[in-house]
């Protein structure tokens, strides 16, 4: 027997709605199904897709609106605030403000998530003890990937290569770091590998944040990648930089990345926020050139980041939001370019997180989201309710509308 049937789906591969037959978790038949079913949802040709994928996220310091003075002009400046209000962090505060907004994420139907936990002099493992706990609190809902993340530095902040090896033994599942805040980014791309290799687990760097092309440590990193033997492990998250090289010096530089395996995530909103700051005419858009990625066969993700605090003063943790924003943003208008949006909330951030077997097709993971409405580009355009979200195979959240136009009544009852 069946554990779950969706019949009348329609699915991001188009054509006429079919039934969706689920069983340990995973999609075991696509068409008509004709096995019974523990439960059974007929979906009204809704549009089925997989569950949306969080590659990029700060829940540890989210939330910070209203113990934060004044909002941050540039990146540094984030980080020196956010490094003011850390001092104050305790693992029963870091909870409470991840649990927010992981109920928003697994609300809007996010099955997965890559989150990057700070470890640092200031704050310990606070954060890593706190997050280990809402990792397997959440599971039934969302799979949290924890990543120790050397915001702080690692050279410049003595003690913190030992606490990230120390996150990595309490269960961390990759390591991170972000070589333009340190004092020699080639050292610490260095160190940040090492203890990748030593734990075998997967990299991912906060890399070349700024309007010119300041550092480009990326291209450390893709060296790094391919001497360590780590393409396919390795992603790099907002890459601003890359678009303000000349055409062909970019296109050389994505050759580079597509050949290391290096999977990308913009973070829209927080890049849109903090870039182009000294502009006084023609302000840039400070976005990763992401059409010219995709073209490139690059995965690429759209990330949430931060929500609510100096880096970025707003956040819903709804992915839906981001493709909405980067339409507009990054001039992806058209059908087949919103359909790219929407893999970019998807399948492009499952494969940069290594999630296998991650789509609407037989033998894909049965993480899925039921949307009111009927084609994949109305995801972006119109910012669509979610119906049903279903994590392993199982149903997690049910969505319920009820609007009263009671104005089109008034004239009646008087």
């Amino acid at each position: 027997m069946l554990d779950l049937l969706l019949a009348n789906c329609r699915v991001p591969a188009g054509g006429a709605p079919i039934d969706l037959a689920i069983a340990d978790g995973r999609i075991v038949g696509i068409g008509r199904a004709r096995e019974p079913a523990r439960e059974t949802v007929d979906v009204g040709g809704r549009l089925v897709t997989p569950g949306l994928v969080e590659a990029h996220i700060h829940l540890d310091k989210a939330l910070l609106g209203d113990r934060v003075s004044g909002s941050a002009e540039t990146a540094a400046e984030a980080i020196r605030l956010t490094a003011i209000a850390k001092r104050g962090f305790t693992a029963a505060d870091i909870e409470a403000r991840a649990r927010r907004v992981l109920d928003l994420a697994v609300a809007a139907g996010t099955t997965a998530m890559r989150a990057h936990v700070e470890v640092d002099p200031i704050v310990r493992l606070a954060g890593m003890e706190a997050m280990l706990a809402l990792k397997r609190e959440y599971a039934p809902a969302v799979d949290v990937q924890l990543c120790a993340f050397a915001q702080e530095g690692i050279l410049q902040a003595p003690g913190t290569a030992a606490l990230l090896y120390r996150a990595l033994e309490m269960g961390a599942d990759l390591v991170g770091g972000c070589p333009y805040n340190d004092t020699d980014a080639r050292r610490h791309i260095e160190i940040v590998f090492a203890l990748a290799r030593e734990f075998d687990v997967d990299a991912d760097f906060h890399v070349d944040f700024s309007d010119e092309p300041e550092h480009l440590h990326v291209r450390e990193i893709a060296r790094q990648t391919i001497r360590t033997g780590w393409p396919g492990r390795v992603a790099v998250g907002h890459l601003t930089e890359l678009a303000a090289l000349p055409p062909d010096e970019q296109q050389a530089l994505i050759d580079v990345l597509a050949a290391a395996g290096i999977g990308v995530i913009s973070l829209p909103l927080t890049d849109l926020y903090l870039m182009g700051r000294r502009d006084e005419r023609n302000v840039r858009r400070g976005l990763t050139p992401i059409r010219r990625l995709l073209a490139a066969g690059i995965p690429v993700a759209l990330a949430s980041n931060n929500v609510r605090n100096p880096f970025t003063p707003i956040g819903t943790a709804d992915l839906a939001h981001l493709t909405f924003v980067t339409a507009v943003a990054g001039h992806m208008g058209t059908p087949d370019l919103m359909r790219e949006l929407v893999a970019a909330v998807t399948t492009h951030p499952a494969r940069i997180l290594n999630i296998k077997h991650y789509g609407c097709v037989e033998g894909g993971r049965a993480d899925l989201v039921v949307w009111e409405c009927e084609r994949v580009e109305e995801i972006v355009t119109s910012l669509p309710p979610r119906r049903l979200v279903v994590k392993a195979g199982r149903i997690t959240v049910e969505h319920e509308r009820r609007i009263v136009e009671r104005w089109r009544t008034a004239g009646a009852d008087r």
